[in-house]
């Protein structure tokens, strides 16, 4: 499990990496639709989107001449129970979480 928190830490860490996780909330996407909020090349969005299949939080796959990108929620789950085991209280408030990394890697 600890090389997998790794790798969806790692991927969680880039600030468009889940600002696509957050669009793919809402329902798949063309991978050209991912790209086209964002001041990249297409290249760069592939690159983002290579690690976050690595990373199992989404799945691509091609429909006719389109790659398409789904959101894998489940990804998450390994994730959510490591940090709920510090909280033993209740559930991560996870905005909290990401403030405090925020300030922790200034």
């Amino acid at each position: 499990m600890a090389a997998s928190l790794d790798t969806i830490f790692a991927a969680l860490a880039d600030p468009t990496r889940r600002a696509i996780l957050a669009m793919l909330l809402e329902d798949d996407m063309a991978v050209t639709d991912v790209a086209e909020p964002f001041d990249m090349s297409l290249a760069a969005i592939s690159k983002h989107l290579i690690v976050l299949t690595s990373a199992g939080l989404i799945s691509q796959e091609k429909r006719g001449r389109v790659k398409w990108c789904k959101l894998e929620p489940d990804a998450l789950r390994d994730a959510s129970v490591w940090m709920q085991a510090f909280g033993q209280m209740g559930p991560v408030d996870l905005d909290a979480f990401e403030a405090f990394l925020e300030r922790e890697l200034e």
